[in-house]
């Protein structure tokens, strides 16, 4: 007899129709969630799918999605050609926003749903259904980006109660179009954290690590680089080893260069406006964190024994 484990989870699956984003977030007592209920596709929609999953859900529900079925209409479709349906948990958003959830009879308490604009929330086993009312909230009040939203449901969920099992992975997946690293297909971002006492926490700090790399500087924030400046950043590039002149302030040909080799390393240079003087302090201030002043060892005099 073959056991077949299930993720006893939270997700929510939303759309940000301005930035023409669609995505899906989640937390589970499970192995590697990232790898089972996540679903998405620019310009389609996205899908969570739970419980004893049925991941063909996945890039069947896309692909009605696509075709320009509503949410329901997706979800009607997938659950009629099922025969395990009361054992599933799905939420589903549509290219143009309109939310669907289910969840069948047969899923473990406490389990349930509930849509609002642009997004639908589920989840069992949970300690209780305030941990769907939590993350709908979350999700509403939140402001930012679509993946900053998401984020901000999964957490309000888990401070109400979340899954009753414990916690051990999350994942969340953002699309949009040509979104992708280099423009070459649409995956935004794509996060995991595959086990981790703290997933939705970790989480929260690779989001945090992918606007750093990825978003882009404001020119309207850069600072000037002043001497108070230049000379942090000569510290920094001489702890990184990139350069070995004196402490001055003064932002020369040799301290760029050493500064801009130490940036690549970094990969930084989507945050820094290479030949300038200028400074993206978001950078500024990751450089800071990385390279901290090292402390001087505090050296203890022998005590001087008594004649």
């Amino acid at each position: 007899m073959k056991v077949h484990l299930h993720p006893s989870t939270f997700s929510i699956v939303a759309c940000d129709p301005a930035r023409q984003e669609w995505g899906v977030a989640t937390q589970s007592k499970f192995l590697a969630v990232g790898s089972v209920v996540p679903w998405a596709q620019a310009g389609a929609g996205a899908i969570a799918t739970q419980s004893y999953a049925n991941t063909s859900f996945g890039p069947k529900g896309l692909a009605l999605l696509s075709s320009g079925l509503s949410a329901q209409a997706t979800l009607d479709r997938l659950l009629a050609a099922d025969e395990g349906r009361e054992h599933r948990q799905v939420g589903v958003v549509d290219r143009a926003g309109q939310a669907a959830t289910f969840t069948g009879r047969e899923c473990l308490a406490w389990a349930g749903g509930l849509t609002g604009p642009g997004y639908a929330v589920q989840g069992n086993i949970l300690v209780s259904e305030a941990t769907i009312a939590a993350m709908a909230a979350g999700f509403e009040l939140a402001t930012s980006e679509l993946a900053d939203r998401l984020i901000a449901a999964l957490l309000a969920g888990q401070r109400a109660g979340g899954d009753r099992r414990g916690q051990q992975s999350a994942a969340l997946l953002v699309v949009r179009e040509k979104g992708g690293y280099a423009g070459f297909n649409d995956r935004y971002l794509d996060l995991r954290v595959d086990d981790d006492a703290r997933p939705i926490e970790r989480l929260t700090e690779i989001l945090r690590l992918h606007h750093l790399y990825f978003g882009q500087s404001d020119p309207a924030a850069l600072i000037p680089i002043d001497a108070r400046i230049a000379r942090e950043l000569q510290r920094i590039a001489r702890q990184s080893k990139h350069y070995t002149g004196s402490i001055t302030g003064r932002y020369d040909e040799v301290t760029r260069q050493a500064v801009e080799q130490l940036v690549g390393m970094e990969n930084l240079e989507d945050r820094w406006p290479l030949g300038e003087a200028r400074i993206d302090p978001v950078a500024f201030e990751f450089l800071q964190k990385a390279y901290p002043v090292k402390k001087q060892p505090v050296i203890k005099q022998r005590a001087r024994r008594k004649v």
